[in-house]
């Protein structure tokens, strides 16, 4: 989305990019990559966080439990039902920048064409959907990338070769041939989420 607003030269005042800490490092590398392509458009990068350190959010907050029991350490994994990381910290932090520019905020989200259980509910809120606008599907948008000379390279392997979605490398949402993969060829990231779960159920 942000490439083909860039070169149809659409309205574009400011870039946000949320940091979660918990990215890909590929992530992190196409952000840098992208960060002076903006610059030299006049285009602002802004940098967001979570309020709270996310693992201090996952495996140490002092949560209330549901039914009124005492408290437990920590949100648990980021996914499902349980969404804090989206949910909670990071349309938190996206609503308080664009409170803080004012009212006349265009905002361009990168849902697919192919999304459309997304749909109703992003432009309820007046987000524009460049990629429904130009029938744009997700497969579409990943081959638009690559033709450009993007990839999300780890270890030598482009995470879209082995995930069906390039989140939080910790998000509970992947599938089990995603797990697969990250346990064969991403053990560094499989060993920290085993970690995190000996963490989690430490008393």
């Amino acid at each position: 989305m942000l490439l083909r607003l860039l070169e149809e030269r659409r309205p574009l005042d400011a870039v946000i990019f949320y940091d979660t800490g918990m990215e890909f490092s590929a992530i992190y590398r196409l952000r840098d990559a992208v960060k002076p392509m903006l610059a030299e458009r006049g285009v602002e990068f802004v940098e967001l966080y979570p309020s709270e350190p996310f693992l201090y959010s996952m495996l140490e907050r002092e949560v209330k439990n549901r039914d009124g029991s005492g408290t437990h350490n920590g949100y648990g994994w980021c996914g499902g039902p349980c969404r804090w990381g989206t949910e909670q910290k990071k349309l938190q932090a996206i609503r308080r920048y664009k409170s803080s520019v004012g009212d006349a905020v265009v905002d361009y989200v990168g849902i697919a064409a192919d999304e459309p259980q997304r749909f109703e509910k992003a432009r309820s809120e007046g987000k524009r959907l460049p990629l429904v606008e130009w029938g744009m599907t997700e497969a579409d948008c990943l081959a638009f990338c690559r033709s450009r000379g993007y990839a999300w390279q780890e270890d030598g392997i482009d995470l879209y070769d082995i995930l069906d979605r390039v989140s939080c490398w910790c998000c509970c949402n992947k599938n089990i041939g995603e797990l697969r993969n990250m346990y064969h060829l991403l053990p560094a990231y499989w060993e920290n989420c085993g970690r995190f779960s000996i963490e989690s159920r430490a008393p």
